[in-house]
């Protein structure tokens, strides 16, 4: 008995000691736990928040900036997204758009006064794209049907060059966004619509000469109107700044992002359905289906 007990002790000191070496184990390995979900639920926002990359560059769908196709494929929110999908590959813009089928468009224009003939040639489309790539890169039928499609109820065709009552709009105090300071209008200029999409609005004017290193175009936003090669530019920053990422929705989803009040009924819808219509005509032009979720 006085033996066995002694035995007895020892063995329960022993079991003491392996329960605390196990319970530090557990604690351990819960806060190694915790502090693993903490870091990725702390990394994922801070990922999603990478966007606003430079011209030529994508967002991918975690936030990040490059060309690959991790940044530009599946996902990507903005910037030369490649959207081509099964039936619309990427083809040559130059190979693709040429001088008959752009000038098709141009002879669709019924106005007597056209300052834009002369103005809008295949010449200067050619020269802007190979002045800013990014925007022919990886560009499918499609999505050239569906730019010109815009750029033809923008400008009636490739007639006018500056929106027809923007200067009377801009003395209105319109188009001129004071929310918007890290672009703060200059007095007397006007930021109504020019080039071939009809960049509007001082976020826009801001920016597009940032990016496409052409100065201050709030200071000088007749530049747009005035250059035939940045009136086409404008137009391809605007397109892969703006609206790329939204055509992998559908057509609809690109009349939004180039003018949403086509998109709130009335008179608007009359010019959306133009754009459809525009857009469903090029496409024949070109050989590929229109697809699905034409309007908006």
């Amino acid at each position: 008995m006085y033996l066995y007990l002694p035995h007895t002790h020892t063995q329960k000191k022993t079991t003491m000691k392996y329960a605390k070496t196990t319970s530090r184990n557990d604690q351990f390995a819960t806060l190694l736990t915790t502090l693993f979900f903490l870091i990725l639920t702390v990394s994922k926002p801070v990922a999603s928040q990478n966007c606003g990359c430079a011209s030529g560059l994508c967002c991918s769908s975690a936030g990040y900036c490059g060309t690959t196709d991790a940044y530009c494929g599946e996902g990507c929110k903005e910037g030369p997204c490649k959207n081509s999908g099964p039936g619309d590959p990427t083809v040559s813009l130059e190979e693709t758009v040429t001088p008959e089928f752009f000038n098709s468009i141009l002879s669709q224009a019924t106005e007597s006064n056209c300052p834009g003939k002369g103005f809008y040639t295949h010449e200067t489309f050619m020269a802007a794209a190979n002045a800013y790539p990014s925007f022919g890169a990886s560009i499918s039928k499609r999505e050239i049907a569906a730019f010109f499609a815009h750029v033809a109820q923008e400008t009636g065709f490739m007639c006018h060059i500056e929106e027809v009552d923007g200067p009377a709009k801009a003395a209105r105090g319109e188009y001129c966004d004071t929310t918007k300071p890290e672009f703060p209008c200059v007095q007397g200029k006007g930021y109504y619509g020019r080039g071939a999409i009809q960049l509007s609005w001082n976020y826009n004017y801001g920016p597009c000469g940032r990016d496409l290193n052409e100065g201050d175009l709030l200071a000088t936003p007749e530049k747009v109107a005035q250059n035939q090669v940045l009136a086409f530019k404008a137009s391809f920053w605007y397109w892969t700044t703006n609206v790329r990422s939204s055509f992998k929705s559908g057509f609809g989803a690109t009349i939004r992002a180039v003018n949403s009040r086509e998109c709130s009924g009335g008179d608007s819808t009359e010019k959306a359905a133009n754009r459809v219509r525009y857009f469903q005509d090029y496409c024949g032009k070109l050989g590929v289906q229109p697809g699905e979720n034409l309007t908006c």
